[in-house]
């Protein structure tokens, strides 16, 4: 299907691994130019030099908690592609875990500054130029979790409760000048951050990984009747729609890629 995009720049946050790689890669398979970013731990040139067989693809490292960071990551992309028609934000984190009453302000800020400012100090830099031109596509990662929150992991909860809100307020703030804002939000996908949780349960309950994620899907996932874990193409198909020509008429809304995991018909 010709996503009528060809041509177009788009910015992905997050895009070393996982989810966010997988988006750059269809978007550029779609025929976008395609600018990743995530924090300069080293895989980010992996990933760039993966993803450069489909497409024309740069690589700019930094941190969405630093301002700074942020602008220098926009200017980078401007001076190299040119304006991002596109941006998509998977720049985010688990965060701080355990108990509430456990959990201290550091771990609830942090968890908020990555994954909620983070989006927001992204936007502001994307919405001017998208909104100048008459054409844009931004699509936030939430999270099942936004609407089904765990007990043992309220900071994030929260942070992606609030990324639903600050896409819901943006699409209405923007898309009379045809600058698109939608979600996507995945459950349980099979990326290093689960790969990492599932290891981590798999050595507490003395089980193997395999018979770790069976038990986590039973125990903590119901809702999940196809029984596994997503796949990360799975759900960067679905982003690289909602950035995509043929979603011209989708504006707030969030789409969910969970295999059933929200049990409610609402939010």
């Amino acid at each position: 299907m010709d996503l009528g995009i060809a041509g177009r720049v788009a910015l992905v946050s997050g895009a070393d691994s996982g989810m966010g790689k997988a988006t750059a890669r269809q978007l550029l398979e779609a025929g976008a130019r395609v600018a990743l970013t995530d924090v300069p731990d080293g895989t980010l040139d992996d990933a760039r030099a993966e993803l450069a067989t489909f497409g024309e693809v740069v690589a700019v490292t930094g941190d969405v908690r630093k301002a700074d960071d942020v602008r220098r990551i926009w200017e980078t992309v401007r001076g190299e592609l040119g304006d991002p028609d596109i941006y998509v934000n998977a720049a985010g984190v688990t965060g701080a875990t355990g108990d509430f009453l456990d959990v201290d302000d550091h771990g609830w800020l942090d968890t908020l500054d990555i994954n909620l400012m983070g989006a927001v100090r992204m936007c502001r830099e994307a919405i001017p130029a998208m909104r100048s031109r008459g054409w844009g596509r931004i699509v936030l990662f939430a999270s099942e979790d936004a609407v089904q929150p765990y007990t043992d992991e309220l900071p994030y909860c929260a942070s992606k409760a609030g990324i639903l809100s600050l896409a819901k307020g943006l699409s209405k703030a923007y898309g009379s000048d045809n600058v698109l804002v939608n979600t996507v939000s995945p459950a349980f996908i099979a990326t290093p951050m689960t790969d990492a949780m599932m290891e981590k349960r798999a050595k507490e309950r003395g089980t193997s990984v395999d018979e770790a994620i069976r038990s986590f899907l039973d125990e903590e996932r119901p809702g999940m009747v196809l029984k596994r874990r997503g796949r990360a193409d799975e759900v960067a198909a679905a982003v690289a729609f909602l950035c995509s020509e043929k979603a011209s008429f989708i504006n707030g809304a969030g789409l969910r890629v969970d295999s059933g995991s929200v049990f409610t018909i609402a939010g």
